[in-house]
């Protein structure tokens, strides 16, 4: 896809603190490098096109981001914050602080955000759009786990609003009672959130990533695959899988473009954009799907604002449909500066 860039403009890159990257990678190792490659990537790649870039840290103080802002203008913030203070949900607070003052930025609006993060609540909207999810159940911290009867085994337990595969392990498909009530117990534990345990779909596991607003532009399918996943083991992205390159290599993952017919092509691309319009998602996001044995598509998580870092799955899979690296940042700064707030 080749597109005429935009004329330089002055990016205030907003990131958490502990991510923050060094000017150079030089002796770096993959692994050392993986936690800020994104943010390396983006604001390298940017400054290639042209773009005048100031990073800001940030973790559970606004005053820096004030401040960055009164001293750079900065025409746009590409904003590759996913939490603040600590807390998942509290990125759409952050959006919502730029809105008030008025300065553009790139990725998803506040309410989209507040929809995609919760997995019960986008769930039960898309389901009243006649658009296929997983069954499902919520248990609040500190509640008995009583499994509703139209809840049927196995079930893949998660937190409700963490992302990044927290909590998932091969252990996170429960088919009991007893196995279920522990999980979401260690759930419970380890994160102080509630637990979501939806229907397991056995099946291939697919990506879309899409980018725009009103007007939406969808990309190569993606699939994950694991080439030597053990007999009877889950095919599910967990946290070791996402975070361990060992673990990566011992089950023989790749990411790669999803051999899919014309037809299931057609009805996965519909039914991505129904689902971004009906989120109110803006700017990019990935969709995360299951694709059961029978052929049917059932969405299990809008992921926007996804990872952008060069060679990652969006944007491999954006450039396998003819965008290269330059280009898809130039397409997400101009969804930035294109966003009207609603009023």
């Amino acid at each position: 896809m080749s597109l005429r860039h935009l004329k330089p403009r002055r990016i205030l890159a907003l990131m958490h603190e502990a991510l923050v990257p060094p000017e150079s990678i030089e002796g770096l190792t993959d692994e050392q490098i993986h936690p800020w490659k994104m943010e390396y990537d983006v604001k390298t790649t940017l400054e290639q096109m042209g773009h005048e870039v100031h990073t800001v840290g940030l973790y559970g103080d606004l005053d820096p981001l004030r401040q960055a802002i009164e001293r750079v203008e900065p025409d746009i913030v590409f904003n590759m914050l996913e939490e603040f203070d600590g807390q998942p949900l509290f990125d759409q607070h952050l959006v919502s602080y730029l809105e008030l003052l008025k300065i553009p930025y790139t990725g998803c609006n506040p309410r989209g955000l507040t929809l995609a993060h919760d997995k019960a609540l986008s769930k039960q909207i898309l389901a009243h759009h006649d658009i296929p999810v997983p069954e499902f159940a919520v248990f609040e911290v500190g509640r008995k786990v009583r499994r509703p009867a139209r809840l049927a085994f196995p079930l893949l337990v998660k937190s409700l609003i963490d992302e990044g595969s927290v909590g998932i392990s091969r252990a996170s498909v429960v088919k009991d009672d007893k196995s279920l009530a522990r999980r979401v117990e260690i759930l419970h534990r380890r994160t102080g959130r509630p637990a979501i345990a939806e229907q397991y779909i056995a099946g291939r596991e697919l990506y879309m990533s899409i980018v725009g607003n009103d007007r939406v532009k969808t990309f190569t399918p993606w699939e994950m695959v694991m080439k030597n996943l053990p007999a009877g083991a889950p095919n599910i992205a967990t946290s070791k899988l996402k975070w361990s390159y060992a673990h990566q290599e011992e089950v023989g993952l790749s990411t790669v473009p999803a051999k899919l017919t014309r037809t299931e092509a057609r009805r996965l691309d519909d039914l991505s954009k129904r689902i971004y319009h009906a989120l109110s998602l803006t700017g990019y996001a990935r969709l995360d799907f299951r694709m059961s044995e029978a052929g049917e598509f059932y969405l299990l998580e809008a992921n926007p604002n996804p990872c952008l870092a060069f060679g990652e799955d969006f944007a491999e899979a954006v450039e396998t449909a003819g965008t290269d690296y330059e280009t898809l940042l130039d397409l997400i700064l101009r969804q930035g500066l294109a966003y009207k707030v609603a009023v």
